[in-house]
Formats: structure tokens, sequence, C-alpha cells
């Protein structure tokens, strides 16, 4: 059981707070973010998601900038804690549409209603927005989306300075149109995070793919979704599935380790044509969660060259080639490198003629930055450093630098090649035609190039 949930802005402002128990002190939410924010033990400057102050347990959880915390003086678990932190902020976005300050401060009674209802004195009740419509009677004050800036899950779907069609990222799943009416439309997100280690020779070490597929249904009557993935899909490498089934279709080119599917899913037909048929509840939730561990070809590829320039000077060339399609493009890449401890400044020369990039040398951290804002399909860039030591390094520059990690969304692209054929919504008549949106984005999960 939980003791208090309480929401902070990043400035630390107390948005939303609730006590179930009374047994936590009141100031618990400053007490908090002091020691979040000046956070300096075990020599990092990160506070990790659990921790223990003065017999208080703190569990807290960031979406798109602010700080969802959960106390309790009991030894609670704290995979259960995290994830129903996870799930409280995922039905306050269901019902509010847009997930930040200013929505949370609009809507302050609304969300107090949710609290109290998925929480009663501290026991967890229910965090399904669809059994939580028939409690929930107050309306949301949408937020205008169109003057926010793309956070989180909103950005995911940016490519070049186009969005993708639709609004499922700031929509309410209980607020109507402007007069009235409801648009009908399902919203189905491949999303793919991938973890890559490469050695120092350039060969690929470990490569996994932790997948999901995300709905978010805006339609009425809850008819029923067929969704259909690819024929030559295989659960298991033996071709036996982790729920029961066997595959009947042999090995193909996506094969899953493993996966596990949303309650609602059923798989009579699944064995047989890869089809899942579901009734989607209310709400954004995973149809389904895999896992892929056979090889497959990442996205970048990275270079690292190192060279001593004299006793205390030496020269890092990074060179950054993206293996997807010209026709896709890679946001927000993100290109780190540890430096040695002695480094005390770095020279930077970027490409000549380059827009959207910026490198950078943290002296606190003691690494380099590079930005990169947009990483066309095909293209190729090269950061060179000059570095500047304090004392010798006596060639060990190597052993004390890197290794270089990647952080990058690419939208509508993902390397596993599952796909969704169709996407399939039983009609109520032939006028009902609701819209349909089918999306893919790949993020790095861990990206790494030993040097």
């Amino acid at each position: 059981m939980i003791s208090q949930f309480f929401v902070l802005s990043q400035r630390g402002d107390n948005i939303v707070f609730r006590d179930y128990r009374g047994d936590v002190q009141k100031g618990s939410a400053e007490i908090f973010f002091r020691k979040v924010k000046f956070w300096k033990e075990d020599g990092k400057e990160e506070a990790p998601p659990v921790f223990n102050l003065d017999g208080v347990n703190y569990f807290h959880v960031k979406v798109v900038g602010l700080l969802f915390v959960a106390t309790t003086r009991t030894n609670f678990s704290p995979s259960f804690a995290l994830e129903l932190l996870q799930r409280i902020a995922r039905v306050i976005k269901d019902y509010l549409g847009v997930l930040n300050e200013e929505s949370l401060r609009k809507n302050f009674v609304l969300v107090y209603e949710l609290l109290d209802e998925v929480v009663d004195f501290g026991y967890v009740q229910t965090t399904s927005t669809e059994v939580l419509k028939s409690y929930i009677f107050n309306e949301p004050i949408v937020v205008d989306a169109a003057r926010l800036p793309p956070l989180g899950p909103a950005a995911l779907f940016m490519q070049g300075t186009k969005r993708m069609p639709g609004t499922a990222v700031t929509k309410s799943v209980v607020a109507h149109e402007p007069g009235g009416r409801k648009r009908e439309e399902i919203f189905v997100d491949i999303i793919e995070k991938i973890s890559v280690t490469f050695s120092s020779s350039g060969y690929i070490s470990t490569s996994e793919i932790d997948g999901t597929i995300q709905m978010k249904s805006y339609l009425t009557g809850n008819p029923e979704i067929k969704l259909a993935l690819n024929e030559d899909l295989s659960i298991g490498r033996s071709g036996i599935s982790s729920y029961g089934y066997g595959s009947s279709l042999g090995s193909g080119p996506v094969i899953l380790d493993d996966c596990n599917f949303h309650e609602s899913v059923h798989l009579g037909s699944f064995d047989v044509d890869r089809t899942l048929s579901l009734v989607p509840p209310d709400g954004e939730f995973p149809v389904m969660n895999y896992r892929i561990t056979q090889e497959f070809k990442p996205p970048f590829t990275i270079n690292t060259l190192i060279e001593e320039a004299g006793s205390l000077k030496a020269e890092v060339i990074l060179k950054i080639r993206a293996e997807f399609p010209s026709k896709t493009t890679a946001n927000t890449v993100l290109i780190e490198m540890p430096l040695p401890t002695c480094t005390t400044r770095v020279n930077f020369d970027l490409e000549a003629g380059v827009v959207g990039q910026t490198a950078d040398f943290k002296e606190s951290q003691k690494k380099l930055e590079w930005n990169v804002k947009k990483f066309v399909g095909g293209s190729e860039h090269t950061l060179r450093a000059k570095l500047n030591f304090s004392q010798e390094l006596h060639g060990n520059i190597t052993k004390e630098a890197g290794p270089v990690s990647m952080s990058f969304t690419i939208p509508m692209y993902n390397p596993s090649g599952l796909e969704v054929k169709y996407l399939q919504i039983a009609k109520k008549s032939k006028a009902h035609n609701p819209y349909r949106w089918v999306r893919y984005v790949t993020q790095a999960n861990s990206y790494v190039a030993r040097i």
C-alpha cells in the first residue's frame, strides 16, 4: 500500500498531492525534490527510481517532464509501485488528452476524482480507463494542443516538418469534438526499442529488440477489431510459441523469441493466419509485447579513431553512417563519448556547410556530446575533436575514453520487419468507416560502440 501520491513539475512545484494514510510527514514532496535535484550518492548524479530516506520509501517515474511520486513506510514491491505510477500517468492522460502542467492545473477536480477511484486508503482499486468511466462524472477541460511543444510520445511521429495524421497523443477518450460529435478513429503504433553493442573491431556483439504494438481507440460502440500480422511470423526458435500454441507456419524472416498479449486479445485464429481479434477497451493499451534477439541490420554504424597528437594532445574522429533508406529521417540524434579524466579542453571541427548540428564538451562529466537534429538515411556525418590533457596518458587514451553511445528516434521505420498487414473494423453500417492510422517508430534503448 502507498501512503502518498504527488506530481511535481520540473521546478519542484507541487501540482497534485493526495495523502491516503497520514503516516508520512506533510513536507515529503519538498524533501523528495531537494534530494533528487542534488543527488550525489553512489558516484551518480541522477537519483534511482527507488530510494529510502529517513524510513520513507520513495518511488518515482518521469513522464513528459513531470515527476510522478509515491511514498510508503511499508515493505512495498518496487516494480509494483513503478508500474502503478506509469498506469496512473496513462489513465490521467487518457482522460485529459494532454499530459502536462497546464492540463493538470486546469483539470485538478477531475484528476483528484480519478485518484480517489484508483487508490482507496493506499490500496489500488483499478487502473482501467474503461472501468473508471462508470465512476467519473467530471468533464475534462481540453488544453489547446496546437501550441504545445512536442514532448515525449507526441514527438515520436514527427517526420521532417510534417506531423503524422491524427491526434491520438492529444485527445481525451471521454471528451467529444465541438458540436457533440466524436471523430471515429483508431491508432496502432508499432514501437521498437533496440539494444546493440559493437565490439572495438566494429562487429555486433549483442543485439535485441523490445517491441510493443500499442493501440488507442476512439471508436463508439466497442466494435470488434481484427489485426493481421506477417503470415510468416514465427514465435520461438523451435517454432513453439510462449503461450502454448504450436506454430504451424514454420520459420520465417520475422522470428519472435517470446511475446505476450493484452487480456482483450483472442488468439483463436492467430496460429492459423497470424490474425489478432479483440474488442479494444477505452484508452491506450499494449495489444502485444515481444522480444527479438535474432540478428538484424542496425540503423547506424559507428567508426571511431583516436590518435595522439603530442604528449598532451590527441584527436578523436567520429564517423556515423545511417544504414536505413534515404526516404527516412532520424530525429534528435545524440552521440556521447566519455573522455579521459585529465581532459581540460576540446576543440570541435564540424563538417563544412552542415546545419542542425552542435558539439559540446561537458567538463563536469568529462564527455563530449554531438547533436544531429535530423539524420537522413544513407547519409554520413563526421566529427573531429582535438583534446588537450593536463598530464601525459602514455598511450592509455583508448583505455580511458569511450565507449561511444547513441540515442535517436526514427519514425516510420522498424528493423524487425514486423508489419500490420491490415486493420479491420466490424462495421455497424455502410456509412460507418472510421479512420485508421498505423505508425512505426524505432528508438535506441542501448546503442553502444566500444573503442
